[in-house]
């Protein structure tokens, strides 16, 4: 095994001084696919196929058919179902012309050719009536039959009890993949999470895979919050398709949003005697810089100074977002000043988040990131220190117990940094477990945790 394969197997991460070894995630699609080709091949032994004459279509079928969701498992059955009959139908038109004109199959080259033709027909057939999904699986079931020949006694039966076994996997992966075990829920959790552990970097956008399981999460009513260490305009770019149920926490907790809406709930802004002097001492130490405010519930960003190669490379990108507005000319309050960005290389900013830590006030606090998708890049964020995610919960909690006094926030994160769509996927189903446990016992009253 190669070591690229090796590191998508097995990985570390660190927390704590602690090494955690991982292992994939064992999926739902995996343990049911292994029951139902156990059932299928017990139908077959019930049957009375052994030793040789076992058959094995049905357990074939199951597994082409068996998909993580209820939804593409019926999806996947029609389309096999589709194919089986073209390819059974035209196998069977060759079939019988071939036992009516013997002399047709007596010269390979012949029947080959015949095949071949049956092939394209399946194909082109299956385009006809729009499965084109299907079309591969039609030349398939169309080979398997005629490639017996001249061994088929009757070819009818035959091609009836191929069929037969196709609709039994079938049949199967989709009673397989719509049971679940008995499962009860616990609305009372508001469940945060951060969105850097369901994407890899804040120019990726959500996985499907991912995205589907999270908007199931919200169809059945859980209570996620994601939480972004960046501007709104972020998460527009990477989850625009997921169906919120509760507001957002951006601007790593200066604002809380609510996507539905379209509404900042409630925003930390820097102090207007705190902004002017810090405006004043970026102004000192000769660097552009960036102001972030919130005007009627939209982002609007401020350059200050000559823009360098840098913050245009960042500007680039960020100016496609319809929730976010560039201006060169200062034109807002000091009341609207959310937080301040200098980017610069790594260097440079780390020497001015020193500089800035023997001067500012106690009510503002400061953050430095790496730049993602820029060379040697960081970025200087100053807050207010009010701004922090732990203050946002508390303060949505609050909003959110006005309609439900009940409700308890749990927090759940990965251990280590994000590293393949599986994590993603296990930190949903850690929350799915959490959320909606298997339990033989009905709950007659809500309790709260």
């Amino acid at each position: 095994m190669s070591d690229k394969n090796r590191k998508r197997m097995f990985y570390k991460t660190h927390s704590d001084d602690t090494e955690y070894w991982h292992l994939p995630h064992l999926g739902q699609r995996i343990i049911k696919t292994g029951i139902a080709v156990f059932l299928c091949l017990l139908i077959y032994a019930l049957r009375g196929y052994e030793g040789s004459d076992m058959r094995t279509e049905a357990a074939f079928t199951a597994i082409i058919c068996m998909q993580p969701y209820v939804s593409r498992a019926k999806d996947y059955a029609f389309n096999r179902i589709a194919g089986s009959l073209i390819g059974a139908g035209w196998g069977l038109l060759l079939l019988f012309l071939l036992y009516s004109y013997p002399i047709l199959g007596e010269h390979k080259p012949v029947l080959y050719l015949l095949m071949a033709v049956g092939v394209i027909l399946c194909l082109y057939t299956s385009v006809l009536v729009r499965k084109t999904d299907s079309s591969a699986l039609a030349a398939i079931v169309f080979l398997c039959l005629v490639a017996t020949y001249p061994d088929i006694d009757a070819p009818f039966i035959s091609t009836a009890q191929r069929l037969l076994d196709l609709l039994v996997g079938i049949l199967i992966a989709i009673a397989v993949n719509a049971f679940r075990l008995p499962r009860s829920k616990n609305p009372q959790y508001v469940f945060f999470t951060r969105s850097k552990d369901l994407i890899p970097d804040r120019f990726a956008q959500l996985s499907p895979n991912v995205l589907f399981r999270l908007n199931t999460l919200y169809k059945d009513g859980a209570r996620i919050c994601l939480i972004s260490e960046h501007a709104l305009a972020f998460f527009t770019l990477q989850m625009n398709a997921v169906k919120l149920n509760v507001p957002l926490i951006v601007m790593d907790g200066a604002a809380i949003y609510d996507i539905n809406s379209n509404t900042f709930l409630h925003m930390e802004t820097i102090p207007a005697q705190d902004s002017a002097t810090l405006v004043r001492r970026l102004e000192e130490e000769q660097i552009s810089f960036f102001v972030y405010t919130i005007h009627k519930n939209r982002t609007c960003i401020f350059h200050h100074g000559k823009m360098h190669r840098k913050e245009k490379a960042v500007c680039a990108v960020m100016r496609k977002s319809p929730y976010r507005s560039y201006f060169e000319e200062e034109i807002y309050t000091p009341e609207e000043i959310v937080y301040l960005k200098v980017i610069a290389s790594s260097n440079r900013i780390a020497g001015l988040e020193q500089r800035l830590s023997e001067i500012l006030p106690d009510t503002l606090r400061c953050c430095r990131r790496i730049q993602a998708g820029i060379d040697n890049a960081s970025a200087l964020y100053i807050y207010s220190i009010h701004a922090s995610i732990e203050e946002a919960k508390t303060r949505l909690m609050e909003m959110l117990r006005k309609d439900d006094p009940a409700l308890v926030p749990l927090d759940i994160h990965s251990h280590g940094r994000y590293r393949s769509e599986n994590d993603a996927l296990r930190l949903l189903h850690t929350i799915e477990n959490i959320y909606e446990p298997v339990s033989f016992f009905r709950k007659t009253s809500r309790k709260s945790i």
